[in-house]
């Protein structure tokens, strides 16, 4: 029964497709990989700790999924995480955003290095990729970017400004790129949720075991998203997806 018969709208069938995931060690990272490749795609696995790549690797027995040790801050690499996509899978889909990290405290809580690095990583570290990945897919007929932001880049926070202040450029390049780049056949998203239960901001304003980390969204929450987002068919696109638990307020 087709999906027209079945009332139900076609899912794109990922089978076949190739995906890049930067902050793949850990988090929603490491949840999106393994989702993907369940989902049948091949998947590039980038982050810095490359030894949490290999377990990755390990856990699906080398099928499906490729490690590309990488910190998202350096620019020169960034064409490699393509380059490593179709050196071993012959193709380049999709790219998913997720490297970065936050911070709780007011804005004169953390060092200037810290904050620096934050600012990097979050924001650079998410536009080296993503022109990398734009380069591809403006050669290769188009493609799917899917950056996770946050709930913080749409409304702020107390006690997470310079954190906030990141996700804000990070939406503000996924809403201005859709905008350029639809009419090329490539899609852009952002994800963003609100609290989720990772290793975000542990020991820098979350305490590991904190009974009300259980409370929040899990990793494969988000990941589920970003799957739905790659497996919409080709006619229409998600520019903004936002994501609260029942247990936290909005």
């Amino acid at each position: 029964m087709s999906s027209e018969q079945s009332g139900l709208p076609e899912k794109r069938d990922l089978h076949g497709t190739v995906a890049v995931v930067t902050g793949a060690s850990s988090g929603i990272g490491l949840a999106t990989v393994r989702l993907l490749v369940r989902s049948g795609a091949s998947v590039v696995a980038s982050a810095r700790r490359a030894d949490r790549l290999e377990s990755l690797v390990s856990e699906f027995g080398g099928e499906g999924v490729v490690a590309y040790p990488y910190d998202v801050k350096d620019r020169d690499q960034a064409q490699g995480l393509v380059s490593k996509a179709v050196q071993v899978f012959g193709r380049c889909d999709s790219l998913v955003a997720s490297a970065g990290f936050g911070a709780y405290g007011s804005i004169l809580d953390h060092s200037d290095d810290l904050l620096e690095d934050m600012i990097v990583t979050n924001v650079a570290g998410t536009v080296w990729p993503v022109r990398a990945a734009v380069r591809h897919f403006v050669g290769h007929g188009g493609g799917d970017i899917v950056i996770v932001a946050s709930v913080a880049g749409l409304r702020g926070g107390g006690n997470e400004a310079v954190y906030a202040s990141t996700k804000f450029a990070q939406v503000g390049l996924a809403g201005s790129l859709d905008r350029e780049l639809r009419e090329k056949g490539i899609r852009v998203s952002a994800i963003c949720p609100a609290g989720v239960s990772t290793e975000f901001a542990l020991g820098l304003g979350r305490t590991a075991g904190d009974p009300a980390l259980d409370e929040l969204l899990r990793p494969e929450d988000v990941a589920h998203a970003i799957v739905t987002v790659l497996e919409q068919p080709r006619r229409l696109r998600t520019t903004l997806w936002t994501m609260w638990s029942m247990a936290e307020q909005s």
